[in-house]
């Protein structure tokens, strides 16, 4: 017996190690890589609660996400639809759509081109791009093809390379770099925190983690880690395992872009590391820099091919995973033809609406086993304001009818630092509480009612070898 529960536990241990390492592939694509130094060297003496602004939305709120998904359900529709049927398959959808085919896939073969490819063969011409977008595409849907497989590929290979060089980067790059900080940019100089949140935001890790809750899961089943319990505690562990990997990075990162000569010239995070990794290794420094990007960008994009096809097959099971994984990997590439300018340009309405609405979502998920009941009209009026009031933002963002807009949601504090839906949402949050509470009365947790989806049950998970057909 007790060679067996050794044994046991030693799996369990190896399971999650590797779930860790392919969750931070996951996380970490190239947008991850270039935020961090150029916040650094953008926000001068301010650096210090920048980076913990950006650590909080970069690290904290996805680690928080992808727990919440293993306590709450089985992955973001369990999630989701506790706002209510629209709700529950609306946000979901949008949410896969942002992190894949329409923005963040085709972003991972955009910027490893025009930072990896480009500054060490001279290429720029679309047809090289063209080109690379294929090769590009084409390995991550061979490494996508099986999930069943892709814990193993990304955790085993692929990540153990990427922090390798990404360690010898920082170290070398601490080692020689001796510039001093330049004088904080506006928005930092003001708002040093919230300035940071807000890069932390354009990662989208914390939307991705939505749906690479579910990939984990997956994983740790098929290395036969089935128990209910032992599932949610293997996810915890590797999102709080992924999250400290990420958080040694940024802080590395960023420290990059704080100490590198002339800082003040730089508006672009990947010339920042491009310039870095020349001055630190001189010309090999450029070819391991551009390895770097390449792995970040390929293991960022497996995964997400991964997460949406798992996603839109349960959700149309008539078309198999493959199909998905084919289609979405066509559509990113068609997308990603169109330039770096063009795929970054819809980013800030994107995570300016979805973002507000998956903060409050998986806040209310965490808090409302307090309770000891169901927070049904909780649900309903923290959502509800959240997408009202993002969807405003989004708007006044983009320019449209903004005077009369900016007048509706100007007054709430820390508007100006793009953070007015925060109270808005907590006021709903606060009233929906006091609804619940005076109208249902204290039972079972939605976690533990037979009536309600169980955390991670099996019988309601989608199998891998179903996805796969």
């Amino acid at each position: 017996m007790g060679q067996k529960s050794t044994a046991a536990k030693t799996s369990l241990a190896s399971a999650i190690t590797v779930a860790t390492l392919m969750l931070f592939s996951m996380f970490f694509g190239a947008g991850n890589l270039i935020f961090p130094p150029i916040l650094g060297a953008s926000a001068g003496e301010g650096f210090t609660l920048a980076i913990i602004g950006f650590l909080l939305a970069g690290v904290a709120l996805p680690v928080v996400s992808t727990i919440a998904v293993a306590v709450t359900g089985n992955d973001i529709i369990d999630l989701a639809r506790r706002g209510g049927p629209i709700f529950g398959v609306v946000f979901p959808v949008l949410v896969y759509l942002a992190i894949g085919a329409f923005y963040a896939l085709p972003r991972t073969a955009v910027v490893s081109f025009s930072t990896a490819v480009t500054p060490i063969t001279g290429w720029d011409s679309t047809e090289a791009a063209v080109i690379f977008s294929a090769l590009f595409f084409g390995a991550s849907l061979a490494l996508a093809f099986d999930p069943s497989n892709l814990v193993d590929k990304l955790g085993k290979y692929l990540t153990p390379m990427l922090l390798i060089l990404l360690v010898a980067l920082v170290v070398l790059s601490v080692l020689y770099l001796d510039g001093k900080p330049m004088q904080a940019t506006e928005e930092y100089a003001d708002h040093p925190l919230s300035a940071g949140l807000i890069q932390g935001y354009f990662t989208m890790d914390s939307l991705a983690a939505l749906a690479f809750g579910i990939v984990v899961v997956s994983s740790l089943r098929h290395k036969g880690i089935t128990d209910s319990k032992l599932l949610v505690r293997g996810v915890s562990y590797a999102a709080i395992g992924a999250g400290a990997l990420l958080m040694v990075i940024y802080l590395g990162l960023g420290y990059i872009g704080h100490i590198i000569p002339n800082p003040s010239k730089y508006s672009d995070g990947a010339v920042l590391l491009t310039d870095a990794a020349q001055l630190t290794m001189g010309t090999p420094g450029l070819i391991v820099f551009g390895l770097i990007v390449l792995l970040a960008c390929l293991t960022t994009s497996v995964g997400l091919i991964g997460a949406t096809s798992e996603f839109f097959n349960r959700l149309v099971p008539k078309i198999s995973y493959r199909n998905w994984a084919i289609l979405f990997s066509i559509i990113s590439f068609g997308v990603s033809i169109k330039g770096l300018k063009a795929v970054l340009s819809i980013a800030g309405p994107i995570i300016g609406f979805l973002y507000p609405i998956a903060i409050t979502l998986v806040f209310i998920s965490l808090i409302e086993p307090l309770f000891r009941r169901k927070l049904r009209y909780t649900f309903v009026f923290g959502l509800f304001t959240a997408v009202v009031w993002a969807g405003l933002m989004s708007l006044n963002s983009l320019g449209i009818a903004s005077g009369f807009i900016e007048t509706l949601i100007g007054w709430s504090p820390m508007h100006d630092q793009d953070l007015g839906w925060a109270l808005p949402a907590a006021a709903a949050i606060a009233l929906g509480i006091g609804v619940d509470t005076a109208v249902m009365p204290a039972h079972k947790t939605p976690a533990e009612s037979p009536t309600e989806s169980q955390p991670l049950a099996q019988e309601s998970a989608p199998k891998v070898s179903n996805t796969t057909s």
